[in-house]
């Protein structure tokens, strides 16, 4: 059992013990299996509950121990938490979609039993204010091709405006796509520069960076390629472009993903003894002290008032950087150490949703739509909602949209209204020229500070899943990146739960425990790409080996001819 000490207003204290606390289903409220008196379980509290949470949740009770997850929403989900409106229509703060690479999730859904909850892969639409400007065909219905062939090839059909000389000036990108995680010199290296230095290095071309590079930048890592990392920006390239021709097939949830997915994983964990506690956010955090037998303590407000304290003899901080900051900048025992204040240097995007019922269906080409241009440095997504998710199909006489938008910062002043409008007047015109609907309901969600910016030099300041405190670890997809890591990086929900299974396990093995959680690796790399980078780190073996190299340090020039730019 977890012990729970609660300040109440007069200023004592009362202690209790519980088995079960405020959970998101009756299924997700079981309660939790009792611990011999000669050998208890460890108690571990993780913070945070959204994919990163929920998978370290996992690893820590199939390895042992004894779980609690703390959260400052009352429903799970992080990001992807759904709620109902005003009017009682459900809303999600975001549309995410789930990759064809995405091997974890797609174990995870089979043993909860919910696989129905994705739709099939489908075909999304680019459009600028000038109209359709590229389609994504299914890649994995075509016959395999070398990477990247194959997405070249069957992708050029699909333009409709960019001339095939602007496609072509990406071609040197190849090289450091290549190199960029040859070692991880070199992805420090491309992290010191910014996405647009390195497109201009590599001679790409204006017309191409502007009209369909950036854009995918701003639906992808959410900001304009000026304020990214060129690593960041080459993590998201190679995924979707040299990775495996299949990659970048997308499908979608059925539902909200709070609802379809996360939910049946709460009820999933609860069966097992995992507690939830929403509406309580973090206060303070102590973390353990092995050293002098001292538990770790995570004090939260709960929903009546006063404070609680949770003990631990392991903490997962499973939260989004804008949360981390806000915990580390409360607890004293945290914001003195350097590995945590660091975090203070990492940014934050804001983003902003808009769902909105229309008075009639709409028949747009494709389910899924990123609309660029609309507003300067402002990516925006557009999903005909009635053609994904299954409580909206059956009424033919209504559409659903939810426009979702990134780097957003110049529009949350806006009205509610003047947010409205910009989809229904300026966006769905370009994804359904028919005349303008009436809008029988709208809601406007806005998240400042929502996601992770991986601006030039972050990689120094990001963390790894271990910290220098033995008893606490991170979770989530701002964790570093870097040579070593593999499958889908940047901000994608199998990173997060890939990270929160990996520090469930670092947790639990900290406390004695066996690991049992397993992370399915991605598929490898295919053998000429893979032997271009092993040429590649041999190439810059031996150039550091020359003699002087070790003069230059970090100032090695790159064997790619001076795209590995050192500032």
């Amino acid at each position: 059992m977890h012990t729970r000490v609660r300040s109440g207003s007069a200023g004592h204290a009362t202690v209790c013990k519980h088995r079960q606390c405020l959970s998101v289903t009756a299924r997700a409220a079981a309660t939790s299996t009792p611990s011999t008196p000669s050998a208890p379980k460890p108690k571990a509290v993780v913070i945070g509950a959204g994919w990163a949470g929920f998978g370290a949740a996992s690893a820590l009770q199939q390895a042992g121990c004894d779980v609690t997850i703390l959260d400052a929403a009352p429903n799970p989900g992080g990001l992807s938490s759904a709620f109902k409106s005003a009017n009682g229509r459900t809303v999600e703060p975001g549309i995410k979609g789930f990759w064809y690479q995405y091997s974890n999730i797609v174990s995870l859904v089979d043993t909860l039993g919910v696989r129905d909850a994705f739709t099939p892969f489908t075909q999304s639409s680019f459009y600028s204010p000038a109209g359709l400007q590229v389609r994504s065909p299914i890649l994995q219905a075509q016959p395999r091709l070398p990477t990247p062939l194959g997405s070249f090839l069957y992708t050029a059909p699909y333009f409709t405006s960019l001339p095939l000389q602007d496609r072509m000036s990406a071609l040197p990108l190849v090289g450091p796509l290549l190199e960029y995680s040859a070692d991880q010199a070199a992805y420090n290296s491309y992290d010191k520069i910014s996405a647009l230095e390195l497109f201009r290095s590599a001679g790409v071309s204006a017309r191409l960076y502007r009209e369909f590079l950036e854009p995918m930048l701003l639906v992808t890592l959410f900001a304009p390629g000026y304020k990214l990392s060129a690593a960041a920006a080459l993590d998201a390239l190679y995924y979707f472009v040299l990775a495996h021709q299949a990659d970048f097939d997308v499908r979608w949830c059925r539902g909200a993903v709070g609802e379809r997915i996360l939910a049946p994983f709460a009820a999933w964990l609860g069966e097992r003894g995992v507690r939830l506690a929403g509406s309580r956010p973090v206060a303070e955090l102590v973390p353990p002290n092995r050293a002098v037998g001292r538990p770790g303590r995570v004090i939260v407000k709960p929903p009546g008032g006063g404070k609680e304290e949770w003990e631990a003899d392991v903490v997962v901080m499973a939260v989004g950087v804008g949360a981390a900051q806000r915990i580390v900048a409360s607890s004293p025992a945290l914001a003195s150490t350097p590995f945590f204040s660091a975090w203070n240097n990492l940014g934050a995007v804001d983003a902003a949703a808009v769902r909105v019922w229309l008075d009639r269906r709409l028949r747009p080409a494709t389910p899924s739509n990123v609309l660029v241009g609309f507003e300067r440095e402002v990516g925006s997504t557009l999903f005909h909602l009635s053609d994904l998710q299954d409580e909206y199909k059956a009424d033919a006489g209504v559409s659903v949209l939810e426009a979702d938008f990134y780097h957003a910062a110049s529009l949350l002043p806006l009205s509610d209204e003047a947010l409205v409008d910009k989809v229904v007047g300026s966006m769905l015109p370009a994804v359904d020229p028919g005349p303008r609907p009436r809008v029988l309901d709208a809601c406007v969600v806005r998240l400042p500070r929502a996601v992770s910016l991986f601006a030039p030099g972050c990689a120094q300041h990001m963390p790894t899943a271990a910290t220098p405190e033995p008893g606490l670890f991170v979770a989530g997809d701002w964790l570093r990146q870097g040579a070593a890591q593999p499958g889908p990086k940047g901000l994608s929900q199998e990173k997060a739960y890939v990270t929160g299974l990996e520090a469930g396990n670092l947790a639990a093995k900290s406390v004695g425990l066996s690991p049992v959680a397993q992370v399915l690796p991605p598929e490898a790399d295919e053998s000429h790409i893979a032997a271009g980078k092993e040429a590649l780190r041999q190439l810059r073996a031996a150039v550091r080996g020359l003699p002087g190299a070790a003069l230059l340090g970090e100032r090695l020039p790159s064997p790619l001819g001076g795209l590995t730019l050192i500032r």
